[in-house]
């Protein structure tokens, strides 16, 4: 197919979905220049990107039919079922050679599925799940993995440069989904490392600050730790990306390792804690919250 040729000058973006990733990347485009029309569940967090340009569209449909190019970044599959398929979803709304850009951490199947019935409508479906969390987000760092016909990717780099810094096409639909499993998985277990370290810190008495000051820069060293380790330690359990997402996320890469018949024992178990975490009402806090279920395993009182 032509390269579309997208720029703020001529290119209409929707944009479905303001949440803790979500608003800031919508502002990034915003404040590039592209006239931006948005719907989200709840009009109070569209307020500030309303404030910033944005116009407002009573639906998902109605934010197509006023875009080129329309983003989404929800919840739960489902979620991206409803606002992109569904009665009042963006498809219907969307005009031959549109394009639809999930970027919702969601099932490869589902991107797949979204692909095939754009295309039955003459139109473009890309999944672009992210990482890098709610800071990535607001400084425009994340990184994106995308999966879609070449051409289309292609002509939405100006798009995905207002929101990040790692933009890597991985293939057709559903790759970009299959590649954040990858990255989804070994946060899971790198996670726990990290939760169960500042743990057996903290019960040796060791001052954990001063620990970090060793440890950052050595064979240690992540992202996690050198960002989400210090939220641990100052009881910061407030959500860059919620429990209940993380759960979501790594029930979709247990059972794509069933259809693949992987064994991956450390994901289970790292689910199987997520899940204990979630149960003790910590659905809504940061996935740094996991320090509490395993501080309680042990009988150790680490609460704000």
């Amino acid at each position: 197919m032509p390269r579309i040729e997208i720029s703020p000058a001529q290119t209409r973006v929707g944009w479905i979905g303001l949440g803790v990733m979500g608003a800031s990347m919508c502002r990034h485009l915003v404040s590039a220049g592209y006239a931006t029309t948005v719907f989200t569940r709840s009009r109070a967090k569209a307020e500030p990107v309303l404030a910033a340009g944005a116009t407002w569209a009573e639906s998902p449909r109605a934010v197509a039919e006023a875009s080129d190019v329309v983003f989404s970044i929800v919840g739960f599959p489902r979620d991206v079922r409803e606002v992109l398929l569904g009665p009042h979803g963006a498809l219907g709304g969307l005009r031959t050679g549109g394009i639809l850009v999930d970027m919702t951490t969601s099932e490869p199947t589902l991107a797949v599925e979204i692909d095939a019935a754009a295309r039955a409508r003459g139109a473009h479906a890309v999944d672009a799940p992210v990482s890098g969390g709610d800071v990535g987000a607001r400084e425009a760092r994340l990184s994106i993995m995308i999966g879609g016909d070449a051409d289309v990717v292609a002509s939405l780099t100006p798009c995905f440069e207002a929101m990040g810094k790692t933009i890597v096409h991985q293939g057709p639909a559903g790759a970009g989904q299959h590649t954040k499993m990858v990255n989804q998985i070994l946060i899971a277990s790198s996670m726990v490392g990290l939760c169960e370290a500042l743990l057996y810190g903290y019960r040796a008495g060791l001052d954990l600050d001063t620990v970090l000051r060793s440890i950052c820069s050595g064979a240690a060293a992540s992202w996690a730790l050198s960002n989400l380790g210090p939220r641990i330690i100052e009881r910061d359990f407030a959500p860059g990306f919620y429990v209940e997402h993380f759960v979501k996320d790594l029930g979709i890469a247990l059972s794509e390792a069933e259809r693949l018949k992987l064994a991956l024992p450390g994901l289970a178990l790292a689910r199987q804690l997520y899940v204990a975490l979630e149960g003790q009402g910590h659905g809504r806090s940061g996935t740094q919250a996991l320090e509490l279920a395993l501080a309680s395993l042990s009988g150790v009182a680490w609460s704000p």
